[in-house]
């Protein structure tokens, strides 16, 4: 064999994998990326978020802050209400429960707007990420939050003196009710820092309702202790409406004649913040 004849074999021995089909010559396929699924993606942002509340001392502010309402609220009423033969620690848990989770929803409008004014929420629209992720994904924060306080609200309850008289049934509707309220409540928060993107001013139009609508109900106070002419306002507005449902849960147990204005509130509320959440979260920059 002379070596042009070895040349030429050789060259067919390295070219021989190379197949073509008239003109057109075959490449190895490439293998494309797995996207990651809507779960996969709410898991990572949902442990972002909790990892963030952890490093900047949110959880902490979410045990101190129901301290901070039962001294405030419990000490300067004790003893007047006490005059008037009514056990105040049973009285005011429910607006201490429910304050706290006024302040966790006030709390989740702060996370939206910071991630709102960061540009991160527009990143994360250019990502292959699924709709609708990033909001739950801050909800789901908000109710780890939320029940963080819960525990700690309850806590510094029972040290005042308050009990759960009717049952773990009645206690666990509490607590189920606490924290509806609450996701509800954060939901309409989270839409309104998404849309404001300011921190600064998100806190501040949030508090001013929560203070108004606390101080003007039956948490603090029984309706008697109100001038004739608010009365109605304030015996029908929901947080009044939330503490009698809440304190009868805790000790007698409550009826459906209590329970239902609550529940009528609660979904008033979801049917407006949920579509406005949503439109809010998903809109064009």
């Amino acid at each position: 064999m002379t070596a042009t004849t070895r040349g030429v074999s050789q060259t067919h021995a390295v070219t021989a994998p190379r197949t073509t089909t008239g003109s057109t010559t075959q490449q190895p396929k490439r293998r494309s990326r797995t996207r990651p699924s809507g779960f996969v993606q709410w898991q990572a942002l949902t442990g972002r978020a909790l990892w963030t509340m952890l490093t900047k001392g949110e959880l902490l502010i979410a045990v101190v802050a129901p301290l901070i309402f039962t001294i405030g609220f419990y000490l300067p009423l004790k003893f007047v209400m006490g005059l008037q033969g009514i056990n105040y620690a049973q009285f005011l848990m429910p607006i201490i429960v429910l304050q706290a989770m006024a302040f966790t929803a006030i709390s989740a409008a702060q996370r939206a707007s910071t991630e709102a004014m960061s540009g991160l929420n527009s990143r994360l629209k250019t990502m292959p990420v699924t709709r609708g992720v990033p909001l739950v994904s801050r909800i789901s924060s908000g109710v780890v939050r939320s029940l963080v306080s819960l525990v700690s609200a309850l806590g510094f309850g029972y040290v005042i003196g308050f009990r759960f008289t009717a049952g773990f049934g009645q206690a666990i509707l509490f607590c189920v009710l606490a924290m509806l309220i609450s996701t509800t409540l954060s939901i309409g928060a989270d839409a309104i820092g998404t849309l404001s993107k300011s921190p600064e001013a998100t806190s501040q139009v949030l508090t001013l309702p929560q203070l108004i609508l606390g101080m003007a109900s039956c948490g603090f106070v029984p309706e008697s202790g109100f001038p004739e002419l608010i009365r109605p306002f304030v015996r029908n507005q929901p947080i009044s409406q939330f503490s009698f449902a809440m304190r009868d849960m805790a000790e007698g147990g409550v009826s459906f004649q209590v329970l239902w204005p609550s529940l009528a509130w609660v979904v008033g509320l979801i049917l407006f913040f949920v579509p406005l959440a949503i439109w809010a979260s998903s809109r064009p920059e």
